[in-house]
């Protein structure tokens, strides 16, 4: 019985990669050295899988920013402002495309399905002349192989490539992108007979929007690729891999009539309904990759459920037609469990990372052929056990708490246009506000001196000494730009989402469960395992302590509860809707004693609420219900004059628009510039806001600084669809990523636009 791996995460036990980028990009290393570590780490990823027993590894899954963009480079779609000129593409292009430079932006970064991965937007039209610009791909099939491993090289599919790209700037938003199918597959022609020519035997094609809703046209788009790809496939077999979510009927029927295709890879997890359609109908003598392993989330597989499904499906496809494989890539979950010394035993056996999911899926087939580990199938049982039955898993007065909320909608008592009427008597500020969202970068002393806090190297008294040196310089930094709205820069939070489960019952933390959130940025996610409650105030003493610095309003700084959930592993045993109220009960409280202390702003972030809309249309009712109502709950109980801020940010907020005002924030800041102000596309259609709105002036995902008059054209044109009384001035996200070389010229280029703006209108009055 064979396995399969669908990808890995690229960035290492101990982030290696991330290091080995940010290294070169601040040219202390050249890119000799970044391509020896990640030729170190593809080596070791490979020899691990094919050491714990697995047939089919993948290659072309690592990736120096993002697969997407890998694609791009794949098939020269190089936008023009980049100065391409043909010929391999290189590490300049490839990381202006994905960082921008000193004179072009980025190009748009938005995420990945429902994860909190990112990925480079495509920018594509009818005049962009496809070339075959990257041989990565060809490259490290030949690395694998070079070191006795045959592996399965990896490429986004044709179809999904195209329906995740977007019209470029200037080409008709109602331009086809499907209609340059003809165009991109003579490259994937030669893309794989050179993987043929050089050895390989098997290809996995990603087409994952098979999962989205699509009509027959986009449908009818899979058919005709792989219609005229067959010729070039023949010879190979051909793995389709889906994940993410069940497929409809008439995906399905597409998929399995593909013509030149041999396997089929599907999520078994999340798409638990696509077992109907393969128990009713699956094609004679193709194999079936069953993703029965979560690469999603990191709980230990139920190995007995799996075998039993597993074996369901041995009776439909044949024994030797059946492939063990995960749901999706590993590339969203952790490393190694291995080297976490920190978690307790109980909750470690309740745990697999990346490594553990590998030797799951080894498991699973070896016991499927007949050589089942009784051992290693014990323990899991064992393990399964324990955490059903562990009190520290239940809090009665949490789920009683939580039930209780059932039958109100929480929501303030009073409309949005008179409680800003309130606030703006109290806190006096000029039209067209500024603030930043939150964070100011973080230094390598500022790491420092939380990293000797935890590890006991300096005392607590040390610690709150070096934090409110920092607050105060980020104050001061913000009065001298002449900020009106300010916030203490979070010098005490390593992550927004790590800061508040660490002080949150419920919740265990990693000391190297890293994921890759986009380029070399990682991120530690919680791991929510029972239900939760908080024990003390979290950030009342620090935003209290960045108040009493200035006399100028000090916004108290929250993660909301839709994104505390999407950004962490999530217990699997409830709905997450259940998690979700007893975390909005917990930051409801925080909220109310941030107000008794006097924060008179109080910004409760949202970031990942569109993250987790469903990919399905007929879901997305019920999620959003219950995301907002949570986020509502937080605020319900605070006075008129208390401005509650909310922020999002890289997602396509258009669909959800309804929604983001039905959550009743005063103010909304809001991702904008980085996607072209797609946002503002809606404003132009008619949908009327009230509250307070802070569209992004500037990316800061990019180390450029705009121009005072690149950002005052900015705001010139949300002005154009936006009351001037209701519209803020703000950067996209967050300043934790960048430099204070950056971040001091672009914030009082900011601040200057908005000080012309209000001069120009008031000229104009």
């Amino acid at each position: 019985m064979a396995s399969h791996i669908v990808g890995y995460p690229r960035m290492g036990p101990k982030r290696e990669l991330k290091f080995a980028l940010e290294s070169f990009w601040d040219k202390k290393s050249s890119a000799e050295d970044l391509q020896k570590v990640a030729a170190d780490l593809r080596s070791s990823i490979w020899k691990q899988m094919s050491n714990a027993g697995i047939k089919y590894i993948p290659s072309n899954t690592f990736s120096y920013y993002d697969q997407v963009l890998d694609a791009t480079s794949m098939l020269g779609a190089v936008p023009p402002r980049y100065g391409w000129n043909g010929g391999e593409i290189g590490f300049d292009t490839y990381f202006s495309m994905a960082r921008g430079n000193a004179s072009v932006p980025a190009m748009e970064m938005t995420k990945w399905f429902d994860t909190n991965y990112h990925f480079i937007v495509p920018e594509l039209g009818p005049d962009v002349n496809f070339s075959y610009a990257s041989h990565k791909a060809v490259d490290e099939y030949k690395e694998a192989k070079a070191l006795g491993v045959n592996t399965v090289p990896v490429l986004i599919g044709p179809v999904s490539y195209l329906l995740l790209s977007k019209p470029a700037k200037g080409v008709e938003k109602t331009f086809s992108l499907l209609s340059l199918l003809p165009k991109i597959l003579p490259i994937y022609k030669e893309v794989i007979s050179e993987l043929k020519a050089a050895g390989a035997s098997w290809i996995q094609f990603d087409e994952p929007t098979l999962v989205l809703d699509l009509d027959s046209h986009k449908l009818q788009a899979f058919t005709a690729a792989y219609d005229d790809l067959e010729s070039t496939l023949s010879g190979l077999n051909v793995l389709i891999e889906t994940y993410f979510a069940d497929l409809t009927a008439e995906a399905y029927k597409t998929l399995i009539g593909l013509k030149g295709v041999t396997a089929y890879g599907l999520d078994l997890v999340r798409g638990a309904q696509t077992l109907d359609l393969v128990k009713s109908n699956f094609p004679k003598g193709k194999y079936l990759f069953a993703g029965v392993v979560d690469g999603r989330n990191i709980w230990a597989n139920d190995l007995a459920a799996s075998f039993s499904t597993l074996k369901e499906l041995e009776a439909v496809v044949g024994k030797e037609n059946l492939v063990v494989s995960t749901s999706c890539s590993l590339l969203h979950t952790a490393v190694d469990l291995v080297n976490e010394t920190k978690l307790d035993d109980e909750i470690k056996s309740w745990l697999a990372f990346a490594a553990q999911k590998v030797v799951e899926v080894n498991a699973l087939a070896k016991a499927l052929a007949g050589q089942k580990d009784e051992a290693f199938f014990s323990a899991n049982a064992a393990a399964q056990a324990s955490r059903k039955s562990s009190p520290r898993v239940t809090n009665e007065a949490v789920q009683k708490a939580a039930a209780a909320l059932k039958g109100s909608d929480h929501r303030r008592a009073t409309n949005v246009s008179a409680r800003l009427d309130a606030q703006q008597k109290k806190l006096n500020l000029p039209i067209l506000p500024t603030t930043t969202i939150g964070s100011f970068p973080q230094t390598l002393e500022l790491r420092r001196v939380r990293r000797e806090f935890k590890a006991n190297k300096i005392t607590e008294d040390d610690y709150i000494k070096a934090i409110k040196e920092e607050i105060k310089k980020v104050v001061d930094l913000q009065e001298e730009l002449d900020i009106d709205v300010l916030v203490h820069g979070e010098p005490e939070r390593n992550d927004m989402v790590e800061y508040f489960g660490e002080q949150l019952s419920g919740f265990a933390f990693t000391v190297n469960g890293w994921v890759q959130s986009y380029g070399s940025r990682c991120v530690k996610p919680p791991i929510i395992y029972g239900d939760v409650s908080r024990p003390k105030p979290m950030t009342v003493f620090w935003s209290s302590t960045a108040q009493s610095m200035t006399a100028r309003p000090m916004k108290g700084m929250l993660t909301g509860p839709v994104t505390i959930l999407n950004w962490s592993f999530v217990r699997n045993d409830q709905p997450r809707f259940e998690t979700c109220y007893q975390i909005a009960l917990a930051i409801k409280d925080e909220v109310e004693d941030l107000e008794k202390a006097g924060i008179n702003v109080i910004q409760i972030d949202e970031a990942a609420l569109r993250e987790g809309l469903p990919l399905r249309k007929s879901e997305h009712a019920f999620y959003l219900k219950w995301a907002v109502h949570s986020f509502r709950i937080t605020n319900c109980g605070v006075q008129d004059t208390t401005q509650i801020h909310t922020h999002m940010c890289y997602s396509n907020f258009n669909d959800i628009i309804h929604s983001i005002i039905d959550m009743d924030a005063d103010v909304i800041t809001i991702e904008n510039s980085r996607s072209d102000e797609k946002l503002l596309s809606v404003f132009r259609e008619g949908v009327k806001y009230g509250a307070g709105i802070g569209p992004g002036v500037y990316d800061i995902h990019s180390p450029r600084i705009p121009s005072t008059e690149e950002i005052a054209d900015r705001i010139n044109k949300m002005l154009a669809v936006l009351e001037t009384n209701i519209l803020w001035v703000n950067p996209d996200c967050g300043l934790k990523t960048r430099k204070y070389a950056e971040v001091k010229p672009a914030l009082n280029n900011m601040v200057a636009a908005a000080k012309l703006l209000r001069t120009q209108l008031a000229s104009a009055k």
